[in-house]
C-alpha cells in the first residue's frame, strides 16, 4: 500500500511541476510590473559567451523568477509570512497595519559634496537662496520602529548639513514642523513621500520666509483623485495589510491660474504639459500625477501680476509642493538635477531669478553623485 501511495504522490508532484512550468513559460507575458513599478526580465538570447561564463543561467533564472505563475501572490504571501517571523521586517521595510517604514540607513558621506555644490552656486548668484531639506517618513516616525532598527536621527543629519552651508544661505526647518504634525496624514502609508497636506504644512513656513502671506487652508477645495495609491514601499514588499493611500489635488478657485506649463528636455525641446497629469493615476506610480514625467526643466507662467520669478531646484518631494507656489509668483522654473545633462547654468540664466529655493529629501542629498549637476565645479 505504501508503494502505491508513494507512486501516486510522485505522479501528482511531477504533474504539478509540469503544469506549473507550462504555465510559467507559455502564459501571456507582461514585461512591466505595475505593482512593483519596474521592468521585468526578457527571455535571454542564447550566446556562446553567456554559456561559457555562466551568465546565461543567471539571466534565465531572473526571467523565471520574474514570470513564474502566480508570482505576485507568492510574494505577497511571503511578505506576510516574513512579517510574522522577523518582527515585521520585509526586505528592509518595517511593516505593520498602519504604515510601511524604510529602515535603510541614510549615509551622511555625501552631504559635504552637496553642501559644497550649493555653496558654489551661491558664490556666483546675486539673488537670495533658501533651502529646505525634508525628512523621510522613517525620520518623522522613528519612534514607531524597534530600538534596534532606529538609525541616527535625521534631524541631526539635516542640522549637520545646514551647518556646512554659507551663512547667507537661508535654511528653513521642515523636520520640526512635520514632527509636530505627525498625528495627521502628512506621509503616505505605502510610500516614502509626504502627502499634499504634509507639503502644505511646510509651505506655510517656506512662503513666509520667501516674503509672502500663505494661502489659508480654508481657501482650497480638495479633490481626492484616488484612494488606491500603492507606492514605492509597497512595490518593494507587496505587503497588503497597510491601507492604500489617498492622493489629493488642492485647488484655489478664487486664486491665480496657470497660464502655461512647459516641459523641456535636455536638448531644449518644449512640450506643453499639465500641472496634474491625471493619466498617471492609471500607471504603476500614481505620485507621478504631480508634474507628470520627470524632465530636466519645467517652466510655469501664472496669472499673478507681480513680475516675481522663482527658481526651484528639487527632487520628487517638491512635485506636490510646487502647486502651492502658484499663488505667489508670475513665473516659476523648476529644475531636476537628477534628470539634467550638464549643470544649472546650461539650462537657465540664474540671474533672471531673484530667489532660488532648493527643496530636497534628506535621502536624495545623502546619495552619491546627486550634487553633480547643481553647479559647475571650480578647479
Amino acid at each position: 500500500m505504501s508503494k502505491i501511495t508513494g507512486g501516486i504522490t510522485a505522479v501528482l508532484l511531477l504533474a504539478f511541476i509540469a503544469m506549473f512550468s507550462a504555465l510559467t513559460f507559455f502564459k501571456p507575458k507582461q514585461f512591466f510590473s505595475d505593482k512593483e513599478n519596474r521592468e521585468l526580465s526578457n527571455f535571454p538570447e542564447l550566446s556562446v559567451q553567456d554559456l561559457n561564463d555562466g551568465s546565461y543561467s543567471d539571466k534565465l533564472g531572473a526571467y523565471v523568477t520574474d514570470h513564474f505563475a502566480g508570482r505576485t501572490r507568492w510574494i505577497s504571501f511571503k511578505s506576510k509570512a516574513e512579517s510574522q517571523l522577523t518582527e515585521s521586517l520585509v526586505n528592509g521595510i518595517y511593516v505593520d497595519s498602519a504604515m510601511l517604514l524604510d529602515t535603510e540607513k541614510i549615509s551622511g558621506s555625501s552631504l559635504p559634496e552637496y553642501a559644497n555644490a550649493v555653496n558654489r552656486y551661491a558664490s556666483s548668484y546675486d539673488g537670495t537662496i533658501y533651502i529646505t531639506v525634508v525628512p523621510t517618513s522613517s525620520g518623522v516616525y522613528s519612534d514607531v520602529l524597534p530600538l534596534y532598527l532606529q538609525n541616527e536621527p535625521e534631524n541631526q543629519k539635516i542640522n549637520a548639513f545646514y551647518d556646512m552651508l554659507d551663512p547667507d544661505i537661508r535654511r528653513i526647518d521642515a523636520y520640526n514642523i512635520l514632527k509636530m504634525m505627525k498625528d495627521n496624514y502628512i506621509y503616505y502609508r505605502n510610500d516614502t513621500k509626504w502627502t499634499s497636506y504634509g507639503a502644505y504644512c511646510v509651505y506655510r513656513t517656506v512662503i513666509q520666509k520667501l516674503g509672502f502671506i500663505p494661502t489659508t487652508y480654508d481657501k482650497y477645495t480638495i479633490e481626492h483623485v484616488t484612494d488606491s495609491f500603492l507606492g514605492n514601499l509597497y512595490s518593494r514588499t507587496l505587503y497588503t495589510r497597510a491601507k492604500p493611500d489617498i492622493v489629493d489635488i488642492y485647488e484655489y478657485p478664487d486664486g491665480a491660474d496657470v497660464i502655461s506649463c512647459t516641459a523641456y528636455d535636455n536638448d531644449g525641446n518644449p512640450a506643453e504639459i499639465s500641472l496634474y497629469d491625471r493619466e498617471r493615476l492609471s500607471s504603476g506610480y500614481m505620485y507621478d500625477m504631480y508634474l507628470g514625467s520627470t524632465v530636466p526643466v519645467v517652466k510655469i507662467e501664472t496669472s499673478v501680476n507681480n513680475e516675481r520669478k522663482l527658481l526651484v531646484v528639487k527632487d520628487s518631494f517638491a512635485d506636490c509642493f510646487v502647486p502651492f507656489l502658484i499663488q505667489h509668483y508670475s513665473s516659476i522654473t523648476i529644475l531636476s538635477p537628477q534628470d539634467m545633462n550638464g549643470d544649472i547654468s546650461d539650462h537657465v540664466n540664474v540671474s533672471d531669478y531673484e530667489q532660488t529655493l532648493f527643496l530636497f529629501g534628506i535621502d536624495s542629498i545623502a546619495s552619491e553623485s546627486f550634487a553633480e549637476n547643481i553647479c559647475e565645479r571650480k578647479n
